[in-house]
């Protein structure tokens, strides 16, 4: 009998996940990762989503229901630097991370599947609305989930082929409303939780405040004002401090131009935010680098794919073609706004990724 490590988040798709996996007929272990960096009960509490003290018990009433193991497992120490520490370099460099596709990479599958091989499992799994299949050519991937309104390939695309190799997905082949019937009719209690929305080390949203307060910590610093400018270089007022922008946003800035006005850019080396008009904000051209291929051991020559430049984007067509060895160019057919470094783009060969990067 095969052992899977199902990572219990409290609600209720890996909840199903852990259920399903035991009608399998899998030797199913549930774990919660303990991930948040307070010691104080009551902080860690009004965290809620994945990160609160609830989501632990609720996945441990979840794992008795099912009469299946549960252990809390200790990632603190990873998800500071991987997660944590990566988001708000990244905003202090002028980019807008994902913190979800770098939890996903570097905690939920790197370490989690590390210690779950170190105790004897030989699958983990998660409640994940994607598939994993092995192709023709021997390699692993991605293939979207059976509702396209729940698809969360996305945040999946940096996974490696030893990850892919060693993950179960078995929500991926139902609808979310089905999910949340199964849990009905096995009596789980978190059946109608609704579902986590925020970032959950930032729970109010706030992600500006939250970043101020890391540099503080860190470095006794506050995070200095400046200017908004036009390409060419004409002031036009002054800012918060550049954590508070992503490129492609418009409410917000605090300005009246007498046009809609985006940013544009965003220049840490000398404090400015770059402000223009729609028609200025869009593109054909994205590139990205930090590349992740699934379906293909590599991109040998140009190709026409779907791809998709961030989580809500509802994709489209473009030709993409290497650059460099770690360098990718993906020429859109239609003119795309808010092209944000930092996002991933996501690229798509019918049902299947075919890999990804991260936007330049």
């Amino acid at each position: 009998m095969s052992r899977v490590v199902v990572g219990m988040s409290g609600g209720v798709d890996s909840s199903v996940a852990a259920y399903l996996l035991k009608e399998q007929g899998y030797d199913v272990i549930g774990v919660t990762m303990k991930i948040w960096q307070e010691e104080d009960a009551c902080s860690i509490e009004e965290n809620g989503g994945c990160c609160g003290l609830s989501a632990v018990e609720d996945a441990r009433r979840v794992a008795a229901a099912l009469e299946i193991p549960f252990y809390v497992m200790n990632f603190k120490k990873e998800f500071r630097e991987k997660v944590i520490d990566y988001f708000t370099e990244e905003y202090l460099n002028g980019r807008t991370p994902n913190p979800c596709i770098a939890c996903n990479r570097y905690v939920k599958w790197e370490a989690l599947l590390n210690r779950s091989l170190s105790i004897g499992a030989d699958y983990i799994a998660t409640g994940h609305y994607a598939r994993i299949e092995q192709l023709s050519n021997g390699r692993y991937t991605l293939r979207r989930s059976a509702t396209l309104a729940k698809d969360q390939t996305y945040a999946l695309y940096n996974l490696t082929q030893e990850q892919l190799e060693r993950t179960l997905m078995p929500v991926g082949e139902y609808s979310k409303d089905q999910i949340r019937s199964m849990a009905d009719q096995i009596g789980l209690l978190v059946a109608d939780k609704p579902d986590s929305q925020d970032i959950c080390f930032v729970p109010d949203g706030d992600y500006a405040s939250f970043i101020k307060d890391e540099v503080r910590e860190k470095t006794g610093q506050e995070l200095p004002t400046g200017n908004f400018v036009t390409f060419d270089g004409r002031v036009l007022g002054q800012h918060k401090g550049i954590v508070h922008y992503t490129v492609g946003q418009r409410k917000g800035l605090g300005l009246a131009l007498g046009y809609p006005a985006f940013v544009l850019e965003i220049r840490p080396e000398t404090n400015e935010v770059v402000i223009g008009t729609y028609e200025e904000s869009l593109t054909h051209t994205v590139r990205a680098d930090r590349l992740n291929f699934m379906s293909v051991e590599d991109l040998t020559e140009p190709k026409r794919v779907f791809a998709k430049i961030r989580y809500n984007h509802k994709g489209a067509w473009c030709t993409v073609e290497k650059t460099g060895a770690d360098e990718i160019v993906c020429h859109f057919e239609e003119a795309q706004r808010a092209v944000t470094p930092g996002q991933a783009v996501v690229l798509y060969d019918g049902e299947y990724v075919l890999g990804g990067g991260t936007i330049l």
